[in-house]
């Protein structure tokens, strides 16, 4: 069995926020090995955080976010108890996402929140751009899915790359932080105001 340190489950602490003995058995399942110790941790927290999201959020907060005069969010986050809506690692959430949304310009939260005639209408452009790129029609339902798709991640909020980080989504970050805080968050609403639209 690997010796695991005092500073290493310190380390591991403080960049996951997870609790000692949770770090340390990590750092055992990985044999020591930094990294793979936070992508079980990570893990871990992505099946907390799935056993969570049916339960109710009414408490969190309304984040309001300016840029440079010019560009406005205001964003309603919610999670489970007033406890958690005043935590430091939620109010960074709430100010994370509110940049986000200022910098990325989403127009959804998530894809079910799509009005079905809005994605039948963006079907129909893709498909007629494939035709009249030629495209051959026994490929045309997998242009139109992977086109879909790439639509989804630019439009919806939780499916966007997170700008301080591609290789991780919003829905990312939040599973983090509700793995952290052992509650279901959820974003609710925003709305996003640019000067002289």
């Amino acid at each position: 069995m690997t010796a695991i340190s005092t500073e290493a489950v310190k380390e591991l602490r403080e960049k996951s926020g997870a609790g000692v003995m949770e770090c340390r058995n990590a750092l055992v399942k990985a044999g020591g090995d930094m990294e793979k110790a936070q992508e079980i941790l990570r893990q871990k927290g992505i099946e907390k955080a799935e056993k969570k999201k049916d339960r109710v959020t009414k408490e969190g907060k309304i984040e309001a976010y300016v840029h440079m005069n010019k560009i406005g969010v205001l964003l309603e986050i919610n999670c489970e108890t007033d406890f958690v809506a005043r935590n430091e690692l939620f109010g960074n959430l709430a100010k994370e996402i509110a940049l986000q949304i200022a910098a990325q310009g989403p127009q959804y939260i998530s894809r079910d929140r799509i009005p079905p005639d809005v994605i039948e209408k963006q079907k129909e452009v893709i498909k007629k751009v494939a035709q009249d790129e030629g495209k051959p029609a026994n490929i045309l339902e997998r242009v139109v899915e992977g086109k879909l798709e790439k639509f989804f991640r630019t439009v919806c909020l939780l499916e966007q790359a997170y700008i301080r980080d591609e290789d991780r989504k919003i829905s990312d970050l939040i599973q983090d932080v509700i793995a952290k805080l052992g509650e279901n968050i959820s974003v609710n609403r925003f709305v996003r105001y640019v000067l002289g639209e």
